[in-house]
């Protein structure tokens, strides 16, 4: 079901979350999004009216797109979007403007153990790993085993309580083979890196048609829940001129199109070691908005044919929070609440309140109150 509100310019259908709707806000852009009606996102100031997926959301997209006069511009921020659009690129590529890499490297990327072989074959700087045939691989304890092509519910049903596994002798590694095996799954053991989650740094990019950097930024985790190889609760941007260096290295190699951020994590001797490739927009659009590299932006100029908005050195030191899940993060790390509080009311940028866009979670929280 497809509910349609007033139009202002050339509005962005969004398979994606508020931080990209209120990066694309920032810019005057106002944002369609896939989502039920009675999603908290659609009351969001940025957007103008929602798409129901309904029973599949491919043809609520060709629907939507029917009746508009020009292509509308698409935006996706995670995996599962990436992939609809991906492996529907000829479908939707007729209805939408969209960024995507081609369709290998768009694979590739994906798959943990594909992306593995091809790093390898670029000279890509990432940690030594192997696929599980066995427990003898060859590699240095500790190692990090991760599902491929991916995680799906075999991963829980093996006993697996987290999205990736740190092994650290070979024991362990037999245990973890043996339920592997049990499950049908395929996976790959990668070298750790050591150090906490806040020495992974990332580089942010939109590289255009032409194979020009049109907009780029630098970032590290603060916190993550759980601490170890956990979700990201806590964000800044950075400066960082050897991550950049490395992000854009890798960017060429790949030869790579579209958007894009690379995890790298620093190790002890300063080294950056790359962890993953995600050909999408993700939760640091916003922040970077914030810092003066608004990548959806430019993206969305480029889609619909307008003139690009100034782009300059992203300002560091903007951060962007989880704001609950930031607060257990930081109590579990010896944080009070005091200093974690005056801490957040400094971060510009969070995933829940806004001053300038409250509707959202004023609605979640009135649906909390009355459930109760």
């Amino acid at each position: 079901m497809i509910h349609r509100a007033g139009r202002r310019g050339k509005a962005a259908v969004v398979l994606g979350r508020i931080d990209l709707v209120r990066a694309l806000g920032r810019a005057g852009i106002a944002s369609i999004v896939v989502a039920a009606r009675a999603d908290p996102i659609g009351y969001s100031r940025h957007v103008i009216g929602t798409i129901d997926p309904g029973a599949g959301a491919v043809d609520a997209l060709l629907a939507h797109a029917g009746g508009s006069v020009e292509p509308p511009p698409l935006f996706y921020d995670s995996d599962a979007a990436l992939m609809l659009v991906s492996r529907n690129r000829d479908r939707l590529g007729r209805a939408y403007r969209f960024v995507l890499p081609e369709t290998e490297l768009v694979e590739d990327l994906l798959d943990k153990r594909r992306f593995q072989e091809l790093a390898e074959r670029l000279g890509l700087p990432v940690p030594r790993a192997r696929r599980i045939t066995g427990d003898d691989l060859g590699l240095r304890f500790p190692v990090v085993v991760k599902a491929t092509p991916h995680r799906d519910r075999r991963w829980e049903e093996a006993g697996f309580a987290t999205k990736v596994l740190l092994v650290n002798d070979p024991p362990a590694l037999r245990d973890v083979v043996t339920r592997i095996d049990d499950t049908g799954l395929e996976a790959i053991a990668q070298e750790l890196i050591p150090g906490p989650e806040d020495r992974i740094e990332s580089y942010h990019v939109y590289v255009d048609d032409a194979g020009a950097v049109a907009g780029e930024f630098s970032g590290r985790k603060i916190r993550t829940a759980p601490p170890q190889f956990g979700m990201t609760t806590s964000l800044e941007i950075t400066d960082d001129a050897d991550v950049v260096t490395a992000g854009r290295d890798a960017i060429e190699r790949l030869a790579f199109h579209g958007v894009a951020k690379l995890d790298f994590k620093r190790a002890p001797d300063g080294r950056l070691h790359l962890l993953e490739v995600n050909p999408r927009f993700t939760l640091w659009t916003h922040a970077g908005a914030v810092a003066g590299v608004n990548l959806p932006a430019i993206v969305h100029a480029d889609l619909t044919g307008r003139r690009r908005p100034p782009v300059g050195r992203a300002r560091a030191g903007v951060r962007w929070i989880w704001p609950r899940a930031d607060a257990a993060a930081a109590r579990a790390s010896g944080v009070s609440r005091l200093s974690w509080l005056l801490w957040a009311l400094r971060s510009e940028t969070n995933s829940s309140f806004a001053l300038s866009d409250p509707a959202p979670y004023l609605v979640r929280r009135l649906r909390d109150m009355v459930g109760r």
